[in-house]
C-alpha cells in the first residue's frame, strides 16, 4: 500500500527525479513530521491527545452484534456506541442504521439540502503528497486566478444562482499568500452570501484577517489521522507537519470563524479508525466551542492527472454509507457534506438518509467554470486536483433534489 500512489513524471529533470526518489526511499532525508516549523503557531489544546487515545485503542474487531443492537436502541449515542456502529459487526444492520439516521436528519434538519460550489483559484503547491494531483512533482498545468479572471469566474458561478462558494487553493504560501486569499474573499463577498475556505493551514492572526475579509468558515482535511501513515504519504512541504494541520480548525475558531469542516480522505489508511477520529475531532471541539457550526465530510480517493489507478480500495459505497449513518446517529446536529467525488446515484440516495449538503456545478480545475458551465470557449485553465464523479450543474442538482421531495436551500443566513 505504501507505494501504490507514486508516479514518475518523465518530464522531471534528473536532479528532481533523484530528490523525489530519495524522499520516497530514505526516511532520514525527510524532516520529522511532528516538528513545527519556526513560524508555525503552537496552541495548547489537548484535543489531539483525546482523539489519539481513542484511535490507538480502537479494536473494531471485538464488537458484537449485541453491542450494535444496543447502540441503535439507545436514545443518545455514546462514544462507545459510535465505535460499535463503525465496526464490521454493524454491517448487517445497515438498513436499521439508515432508518435511525433518517429519523435524526429529519428531526434536526427537516427535508432541506444545502447546495454550494467550490472554486479553485490556484493550483500551485509546494508539498509532495503522493496521492494528490496538485503535488509539486506532478507535471500539470499550473495557474492562479487574478484580477478580471478571478472576478469573471465568480460572475459565472453567481449567474447560475449559487449563493455559497468554497474557495480552494493548492498549498503554496509563496504563490497563493494570505493577502491574495483575503483579496479573493473580499471579491467573493460581492457575489455570494456565504464564503468558505479550503486552503493550507495558517496561524490564528491570518485566519482573523481572512474572516475579516469575508470568510465564514474553514474546511481542513486531515487526510489521515494515523501519524505513521501520514508521515509515509506527506514527504515534503509544510503539510508534512501533522500536529499543525490537526489544530487548524481550532485556530480558525479562535480567530472568529463561524464554522469549521473536518474530514479524513478515506482510502489512505484504516478507514474505520480515520472515520472514528474525524468524528471525535468534531465531538471534542464542539464541547470547547459550542457556538461554532461544525460539519463533516466523507471523501474517498479519486484518480488524479497522471495516475488513474488511485482508488479507495476497501472503502466501497456500502462502507461509506455505514460511516455516514454512524456520523448522523452520533452527531445528530452536525452538517454532513457529500462531494462530487461520489456518483449521482449515491448522492441522491444519501441525502434522503444522512447528508445535508452537496456540491453542484463542480470543477476541480482552475479557471474553467465559464468553459464548463457557461458554454464559452475553453481558454485553457489549470489542471484538476482529482476526477469528479457527479458533474451535475446547479439547475440540474436543484431539480433532482426537489424531485425527491427535498427542499434545496441556497442560503440560510440573514445578515443585518
Amino acid at each position: 500500500m505504501e507505494n501504490q500512489f507514486f508516479v514518475d513524471a518523465e518530464t522531471l529533470s534528473p536532479a528532481a527525479l533523484a530528490k523525489k526518489h530519495r524522499l520516497e526511499s530514505d526516511p532520514s532525508s525527510r524532516s520529522d513530521h511532528m516538528d513545527y516549523l519556526p513560524d508555525m503557531e503552537r496552541i495548547q489544546s489537548g484535543v489531539y491527545q483525546q482523539v489519539a487515545a481513542h484511535m490507538e485503542n480502537y479494536d473494531y474487531r471485538r464488537y458484537t452484534a449485541a453491542q450494535v443492537r444496543a447502540a441503535l436502541e439507545h436514545e443518545a449515542c455514546s462514544v462507545e456506541d459510535f465505535k460499535a456502529l463503525l465496526s464490521p459487526a454493524a454491517e448487517p444492520f445497515l438498513e436499521e442504521m439508515a432508518r435511525r439516521a433518517r429519523r435524526e436528519t429529519g428531526r434536526h434538519f427537516g427535508n432541506t439540502v444545502y447546495l454550494f460550489t467550490p472554486l479553485y483559484i490556484a493550483n500551485y503547491c509546494e508539498n509532495y503528497c503522493v496521492y494528490c494531483g496538485f503535488n509539486c512533482y506532478n507535471q500539470i498545468r499550473r495557474m492562479k486566478l487574478t484580477g478580471a479572471g478571478l472576478e469573471r469566474e465568480m460572475q459565472v458561478i453567481a449567474a447560475s444562482g449559487m449563493e455559497e462558494i468554497l474557495l480552494l487553493t493548492g498549498e503554496s504560501p509563496r504563490e497563493s499568500g494570505v493577502e491574495y486569499i483575503a483579496g479573493a474573499c473580499r471579491l467573493a463577498r460581492k457575489y455570494f452570501r456565504t464564503v468558505g475556505l479550503e486552503i493550507y493551514p495558517v496561524n490564528t492572526e491570518d485566519y482573523r484577517l481572512l474572516h475579516e475579509s469575508g470568510a465564514d468558515y474553514v474546511t481542513v482535511f486531515q487526510e489521515t489521522y494515523d501519524p505513521r501513515r501520514y508521515e509515509q504519504l506527506h514527504l515534503l512541504g509544510r503539510k508534512r507537519v501533522f500536529p499543525y494541520r490537526f489544530d487548524a480548525q481550532e485556530r480558525a475558531l479562535r480567530a472568529g470563524m463561524r464554522g469549521a469542516g473536518f474530514s479524513a480522505l478515506l482510502g489512505l489508511s484504516d478507514f474505520r479508525k480515520d472515520a472514528l477520529a474525524s468524528a471525535l475531532h468534531v465531538y471534542y471541539l464542539q464541547r470547547k466551542y459550542p457556538q461554532a457550526e461544525m460539519s463533516l465530510s466523507c471523501p474517498r480517493l479519486r484518480p488524479i492527472v497522471n495516475n488513474e489507478k488511485i482508488s479507495p480500495q476497501d472503502v466501497g459505497e456500502r462502507q461509506l454509507c455505514q460511516i455516514l449513518c454512524a456520523y448522523r446517529i452520533f452527531l445528530p446536529f452536525v452538517g454532513i457534506t457529500v462531494s462530487s467525488r461520489e456518483s449521482a446515484r449515491f448522492r441522491d440516495g444519501i441525502v434522503r438518509i444522512a447528508a445535508t449538503k452537496v456540491s453542484a456545478g463542480v470543477s476541480t480545475g482552475v479557471g474553467d467554470h465559464e468553459s464548463k458551465y457557461a458554454g464559452a470557449p475553453d481558454g485553457g485553465g489549470g489542471d484538476e486536483q482529482f476526477e469528479i464523479s457527479d458533474g451535475r450543474s446547479l439547475p440540474a442538482m436543484y431539480r433532482d433534489m426537489a424531485g425527491q421531495g427535498l427542499q434545496p436551500v441556497l442560503n440560510e443566513y440573514v445578515y443585518v
